[in-house]
Parts: structure tokens; sequence; C-alpha cells
């Protein structure tokens, strides 16, 4: 990338908090608020589409091969009987086409 600055490389992750989706990037070392987007909805879980559009308006993209992995946690850690929480996540890259 002559003359362009590399991208930077950051994890995204999305879980449903207060009955909707919301996707947030991780920005680790910082004191500055994560960028995050809230989906108006619990169900259906947003589309690949829908979470690419949320993070170019976030001002970033999905790496290059970079695929969605989903882990499952509990609400209450140490407990079975706790409700599960879904928990996807993917490498994205700050967005190369900002500011073109």
């Amino acid at each position: 990338m002559s003359g362009q600055e590399t991208p930077r490389k950051f994890t995204a992750q999305m879980s449903v908090r207060a009955g909707r989706w919301r996707l947030y990037v991780v920005l680790l070392n910082t004191t500055e608020r994560w960028p995050e987007h809230c989906f108006s909805r619990p169900l259906p879980v947003p589309t690949f589409t829908e979470r690419a559009d949320a993070l170019k308006v976030l001002g970033f993209e999905p790496a290059p091969g970079a695929e969605w992995a989903w882990t499952e946690d509990t609400e209450r850690p140490d407990d079975p009987a706790s409700a599960v929480v879904l928990i996807a996540a993917t490498r994205v890259r700050s967005w190369t086409g900002a500011g073109q």
C-alpha cells in the first residue's frame, strides 16, 4: 500500500444485550469508547451483510479471510443452570475505503 497507512487489525464481537444484538469493536490498551452498533431486534440474528454494513459505518471491514466464530458463555459464571449467552467474534481492520 504505497503512500497509504496499513490498516490496523482488531476483534469485533457481537452479542445480545437488553433484547437486541450489539456489535462492537474491541479497542485494547486505550480509554477510548469502543465503537458499537445496536441492531433493533433480538431475532433473526443479523446477517453477514448486515454485520459488514454496520462495521463499515463504524469505520471497519472484515479482515481478508476472516470468519465469524461463535462461543457459548453463561450469564452467571459457575452456575450450570444459568442462561446461555452467544458471542460471535471475527477479525476486522480499519476500513481501507474510508476517506476515499
